[in-house]
């Protein structure tokens, strides 16, 4: 395993990252599974693969705010990413750590995520089910945060870590998001929808989703989160910083998952 503390990008360049470690996986290029943490920076909006931006985010005003956006080589739906740790982990199907069904690697993942949590003093926990909403009104598919999935993380009963998964013929990627504050309830303000809309996600957002920033603070610093991750992961795992995990990137190729160029 190697540990990628990667830092913190913008939206476009964390998912080609994300989607570059899928290709090297899928191509036999990465020899060990990777597990990459990193945040964005300007905060910014990602989507689900299967979502079509111009029907999901009111674009004239992401683009009058000079918010980023990007969609994910996952599934999933709308995240705003700001006050959170974000993770991803990419491996070959062959490989042990990502063997068995979807459900397996889900399991497998949120545990890890969870006991790291509670080596930092959050009492996470996986979620027994799934409840929350599917949908809003108007047709606007449900935020990321309003709905809680069986092996995602919550604390105290609400929605901590979202995550989304894909695979390929040859390998998996799963991408996820561990909220430390309140930034995710941004989200409202760029969604394509009735303004007497935006108040109700706000707070669906808010009482749907927890957070750990009371406990860790909102601008924890990713390197305290990669030390409680060492101790749960297989002996031997490599931790690597920055641009050093950028030899682990499959060649550029053309993508369709990215917003356009400003």
């Amino acid at each position: 395993m190697i540990l990628w503390v990667d830092g913190a990008h913008d939206p476009r360049e964390n998912m080609r990252r994300d989607e570059r470690l899928l290709a090297a996986a899928e191509s036999g290029g990465l020899a060990e599974p990777v597990l990459r943490l990193f945040q964005f920076a300007p905060p910014g909006i990602t989507l689900g693969r299967a979502q079509d931006p111009a029907r999901v985010l009111d674009l004239a005003r992401c683009e009058r705010d000079h918010v980023p956006w990007a969609v994910r080589p996952t599934g999933g739906r709308a995240i705003f990413h700001d006050q959170e740790w974000t993770y991803s982990f990419a491996a070959a199907l062959a490989h042990p750590d990502a063997a068995g069904s979807i459900a397996d690697t889900y399991a497998r993942l949120s545990t890890l995520i969870a006991s790291s949590l509670v080596r930092l003093g959050v009492p996470a926990m996986l979620a027994p089910g799934a409840r929350g909403a599917r949908a809003e009104a108007g047709g606007l598919s449900a935020p990321c945060f309003t709905s809680t999935a069986r092996h995602e993380i919550v604390l105290e009963g609400r929605k901590l870590v979202g995550s989304a998964q894909r695979r390929t013929a040859r390998a998996l990627l799963q991408q996820g998001s561990l909220l430390l504050g309140a930034g995710h309830q941004r989200l409202a303000d760029y969604l394509a929808a009735a303004e007497d809309a935006r108040e109700p996600i706000r707070h669906a957002l808010c009482a749907s989703a927890a957070h750990a920033g009371t406990l860790l603070g909102s601008d924890a610093p990713l390197g305290r989160w990669a030390d409680a991750l060492i101790p749960e992961l297989s002996p031997g795992t490599r931790r690597i910083e920055g641009d050093e995990g950028l030899a682990l990137l499959a060649p550029p190729a053309p993508a369709a998952f990215l917003c356009p160029e400003p």
